[in-house]
């Protein structure tokens, strides 16, 4: 039997020609995906912020050679078991000016709450350099952990001095050849000042004129001029800058050391704090509950607000935590974007977050507590 007959034609079926509405399809669909090929590679002048690592204050870290420490150690006081957890929290950013997020991925992250998208010069300024940047973000940290620790002494009652200290110097400064970095200041223009809010406010009150700055410089004292340059604040309002970076130097009556490598930015001042009160006090300060925070904090102990604070809510929430202490000029930022099974109460000074792991720990009425709230 033959299989097959080579004088048999046979003839194709004709092919179907696409309907109009399946061609347009076809079509949109193959134009989309140019498009979004083309998307994925143009750059973009916007960055993605999320949850970053979780550290909790009253554990352990890794130190800069690799070995475990406490992240919270005190010499010269006796200090006290603790329990539970007090997490700092922080942001990581995706992109930078070298290379930023695609179109695609900004998509993907403007539908996840736990993600914020926002713009390139919000985080990297222009004109700063990433160099510049991280060494700014460390000289807040360094500067962090000097005020928490000044605000928690205080809080328990030690004394505590502080002086002023120029920590470095901008391009371009207006004090450059005048002032140096390792001065500490001690009056601008006869008026006493140990913090840079003090500084600042007599520099703005001149409008401009030149600045009489007092300081010790080697152990000598001795006075210098510096001639203010202006700049504009983000409310659109001029500002008269002198162009150092400051850093408050304090003498304390114990040795307190914070150890946390590649953490850079000046919120978990507040957290900081609250550890150090939990090391050198009986008793846990939390009564053994998982509490996370965020806040900037200065050495008379005012909770400052934070940027990023809707992905430190999401960390918060992943790294198990029911309690979050939110600074009180960050409610507006809160409202409508607590995860489930996060309480969320407002503080705007360390008495204030004491005052809520103090309820905590002794049973009392969280429902009497500042919570934020719309408007």
């Amino acid at each position: 039997m033959a299989l097959f007959d080579e004088n048999v034609v046979i003839t194709p079926a004709p092919r179907r020609r696409m309907n109009r509405r399946t061609s347009v399809g076809v079509w949109a669909l193959v134009v989309a995906m140019v498009v979004l090929l083309v998307l994925t590679f143009l750059p973009t002048a916007y960055v993605i912020q999320q949850p970053g690592p979780v550290y909790n204050t009253l554990g352990e870290t890794q130190s800069s050679d690799g070995t475990t420490v406490p992240l919270i150690s005190v010499e010269g006081a006796e200090t006290y078991p603790t329990e539970g957890a007090l997490d700092l929290l922080t942001v990581q950013v995706v992109g930078n000016r070298e290379r930023t997020p695609s179109w695609f991925e900004l998509a993907l992250a403007w539908f996840d709450p736990s993600r914020a998208v926002v713009p390139i010069d919000a985080v990297f300024p222009a004109g700063q350099s990433s160099d510049e940047r991280n060494q700014e973000s460390a000289a807040m940290m360094v500067d962090s952990q000097k005020e928490a620790t000044a605000a928690a002494l205080t809080e328990l009652g030690y004394d505590v001095d502080a002086k002023l200290t120029v920590y470095s110097l901008s391009d371009g400064s207006a004090s450059e050849g005048v002032l140096e970095a390792g001065d500490v200041i001690q009056s601008a223009n006869g008026q006493p000042v140990t913090d840079a809010t003090s500084l600042r406010a007599v520099i703005n009150e001149g409008g401009g004129a030149p600045v009489e700055i007092g300081i010790e410089r080697g152990g000598e004292p001795q006075t210098v001029t510096v001639t203010p340059s202006e700049a504009t604040a983000e409310d659109g309002t001029s500002v008269w800058l002198i162009g150092v970076t400051l850093t408050t130097d304090f003498d304390f009556p114990i040795d307190v050391t914070i150890q946390l490598n590649n953490v850079g930015g000046p919120s978990a001042g507040m957290m900081f704090a609250l550890g150090i009160i939990d090391t050198l006090t009986p008793g846990s300060l939390n009564s053994g509950q998982n509490v996370a925070g965020t806040g900037t904090i200065d050495a008379a102990g005012t909770v400052g607000p934070i940027g990023g604070i809707r992905q430190k809510l999401w960390g918060a929430e992943e790294a198990g935590a029911t309690v979050f202490l939110a600074p009180a000029s960050n409610c507006d930022e809160v409202v409508g974007h607590v995860p489930s099974g996060l309480r969320v109460f407002s503080v705007a000074t360390l008495s204030d977050s004491m005052a809520v792991l103090n309820t905590i720990a002794d049973g009392g009425d969280l429902d009497a507590l500042p919570t934020c709230s719309a408007g």
